[in-house]
């Protein structure tokens, strides 16, 4: 069994149902997406630069959905939250499947692998 499978499987309810829908959506919406096992959480990279990651912050009662760039999808999203003073990384935090609205989480993920791969693309032109 894969690393990020078994970080799956060992999480408590509600928490695994969260987490194996938002990366159903992720791997769907997304399949050039690369879904890795990094600093013991689930990353999900375009090309090599990470682009979201999940992860339940202790004491927390939800799922932390993490865009590592949030920072530049905020205005357009105010969805993405930045409760822990976080510089570039903004969050949706979801404590049911009910919080999340799918058609806005699939455009966000869209936007957000654009965003990353317009930078690679500047990165080799320059």
């Amino acid at each position: 069994m894969k690393p990020v499978d078994e970080y799956f499987l060992n999480q408590k309810e509600p928490y695994q149902s969260i987490m194996l829908y938002v990366r159903a959506i992720i791997l769907h919406a997304l399949p050039e997406v690369e879904e890795k096992y990094s600093y013991k959480i689930p990353f999900y990279n375009i090309g090599k630069k990470p682009m979201v990651y999940l992860n339940i912050l202790k004491g927390k009662d939800y799922v932390d959905v993490c865009f590592v760039q949030g920072i530049l999808l905020e205005k357009d999203f105010s969805i993405l939250k930045n409760d822990n003073k976080r510089k570039q990384v903004r969050s949706i935090q979801l404590k049911t499947l009910e919080n999340l609205n799918q058609d806005n989480f699939i455009a966000l993920l869209k936007v957000a692998s654009k965003l990353l791969n317009e930078s690679k693309r500047a990165w080799f032109i320059s």
